[in-house]
């Protein structure tokens, strides 16, 4: 016989959250949050995930929030583990991913009086949300009637926003006292309404005479709407369309390989190549270049499309577009002229010198980091969803392509923090089967990712582990300073591996250290299988940095 928690404000919170249709919630055990997970676990209205470790249960709710597209329920004890939270709180709102955050509290009196697991948990993330909200106790005045108020605006809130939204819930002593039955709640009428775009006769104009169009796509979710729009533009050559792995769009128009492209652009080249007209869509781009190129071009007009952002990136932006961009591109593509400009040719010609390179510095590469993750974008199934780690993992994958599959990375504020655990929800609730490519340290970081029983059999990791952070050996700094501090301090080099992980976890385990091994276990290893498997690819004793360098120097040469 089912039983549920006796506190009103608990009731009412399910009774709302599941009118608007949230029934996912992941639980991090504790006593204060008890009332909570009895309620959420005993109702068959929800689905409850237990995850232990906070921080790694806020990364694994905000990837099956990706993966559904829909607000996800976290919740958790209080003190330090509120705390935990804030790193996944962090990416969701620069990433617009929506969690509702509900901590356990203390009574509102016992803040800064000592009492055990009690900080000032009340509007704690105030400046990375969205909402930030207090429920009041059963027995204060009207608890009831303010309390459904709060409830149903911060869930409108995280729905509307689509972001983080926090809602602290102090409760009191007994936090166990339990009921038969649940009282009947009045039905909820949301009041969500969507925004029509209108497109403004400047913008047609501005379009119409500028020679020079840039559209530049950053994370973007996959879209076929969006790509077919793009491609209408690039297919003309009105338009040249820049794109990254985790744009999610596709088409041989497309310029895919930004930094193939522009990693060696001259002054004399910032002014050949730039935009006279630079439309941005979606979200944070990787590429450290197309910033540069973009920000000396001092470009004369910046539109930024987006539902939720519009920021200054180029230090040039003219108009911002409060749009999802397929809603604008199909008002906007009617209205404007489709006619070829020689802007388009002055970069394809560019690409077809760059790409030809890369082809032949393929034929010529051994067994490297290199040569890894050109292999994963050949042998990754198209069913997959790929997603990738910060740091060098995504810029590896930035070379190559990954046509007709979906890419996922962090990259709201680019940690590698919580690449496991973001990849392992989003494996849980996904249709299709998941691989998570990471570098060593990402993988060796999150390691609680894979306390999970929930982690569905056909999902894949791959650890590209080269012995330490070797992103510090590619990028230009770190290699001024002493190479012992840099080795100890900052690429943080180890003699770590992934089997005792694998074995601890319960996953399926294979280890290559050469190519000839790497081929014949790829075709393998997405092999169907009873549980979940990692594959770690070792190149300790390659030259990876080396390797990346000498493929840009022969793109120039």
């Amino acid at each position: 016989m089912k039983k549920y928690s006796s506190k009103r404000s608990i009731q009412l919170l399910a009774h709302i959250l599941n009118e608007y249709g949230i029934h996912d919630v992941v639980i991090s055990p504790g006593s204060r949050n008890a009332p909570l997970a009895i309620h959420f676990a005993e109702s068959d209205s929800f689905h409850c995930y237990s995850i232990v470790d906070e921080r790694s249960a806020a990364f694994v709710g905000m990837g099956m929030a990706m993966a559904q597209k829909k607000p996800v329920a976290i919740t958790c004890t209080s003190g330090s583990a509120v705390a935990n939270y804030y790193p996944a709180i962090t990416e969701a709102f620069y990433s617009n991913i929506p969690l509702l955050v509900l901590t356990a509290d203390r009574p509102t009196d016992f803040v800064d009086i000592f009492d055990g697991q009690t900080i000032r948990q009340n509007k704690i993330f105030q400046q990375h949300s969205y909402g930030d909200f207090q429920l009041l106790e059963d027995e204060k005045y009207d608890a009831e009637f303010k309390n459904r108020e709060i409830i149903i605006k911060a869930v409108e809130l995280c729905v509307e926003k689509s972001g983080p939204v926090h809602i602290n819930i102090p409760l009191s002593e007994p936090l166990y006292d339990l009921v038969m039955e649940i009282p009947v709640f009045p039905s909820v009428e949301p009041t969500l309404q969507g925004k029509k775009c209108s497109i403004p006769s400047k913008l047609i104009a501005d379009w119409n005479t500028s020679k020079r169009i840039l559209i530049l796509v950053g994370r973007h979710d996959f879209s076929p709407e969006l790509n077919v729009q793009l491609a209408q533009l690039a297919k003309n050559h009105s338009a040249v369309v820049l794109c990254e792995a985790s744009s999610n769009i596709h088409h041989e128009k497309f310029f895919n390989h930004i930094d193939r492209y522009i990693f060696n652009f001259s002054e004399e080249d910032y002014k050949l190549f730039a935009p006279d007209l630079l439309i941005t869509v979606g979200q944070n781009v990787v590429s450290k270049k197309v910033k540069q190129f973009l920000r000396q071009a001092q470009v004369p007009a910046h539109w930024h499309i987006d539902p939720y952002w519009h920021p200054d990136t180029y230090f040039s932006l003219t108009e911002k577009i409060q749009s999802v961009a397929e809603d604008f591109f199909a008002q906007f593509i009617p209205k404007i002229n489709l006619e070829p400009l020689p802007y388009f040719n002055l970069w394809d010609r560019l690409r077809d010198k760059r790409d030809e390179k890369h082809e032949i510095f393929l034929k010529t590469i051994g067994f490297s980091d290199f040569y890894i993750y050109y292999l994963l974008a050949l042998k990754t199934p198209e069913h997959y969803n790929i997603h990738i780690s910060n740091s060098s993992a995504i810029r590896y994958a930035q070379l190559f392509d990954y046509t007709d599959r979906q890419v996922y990375c962090n990259r709201g504020t680019s940690g590698i923090d919580g690449s496991t655990s973001t990849a392992m929800g989003f494996a849980i609730k996904s249709k299709n089967p998941t691989v998570l490519i990471t570098g060593d340290i990402s993988f060796l970081y999150d390691i609680n990712g894979l306390w999970n029983p929930y982690i569905p059999p056909f999902t894949r990791i791959i650890v590209c582990n080269n012995g330490q952070g070797d992103i510090f050996k590619i990028i230009p700094g770190p290699g001024n300073a002493n190479e012992n501090t840099v080795n100890e301090f900052i690429a943080t080099k180890h003699h770590f591996g992934a089997e005792n992980i694998a074995k601890h976890f319960g996953f399926g385990y294979v280890r290559v250290d050469d190519d000839t091994t790497l081929s014949r276990v790829m075709d393998n290893f997405f092999k169907p299988d009873s549980k979940p498997k990692i594959l770690e690819i070792c190149t300790q004793e390659i030259e990876n940095a080396s390797i990346l360098k000498s493929y840009f120097e022969f793109l120039k040469s």
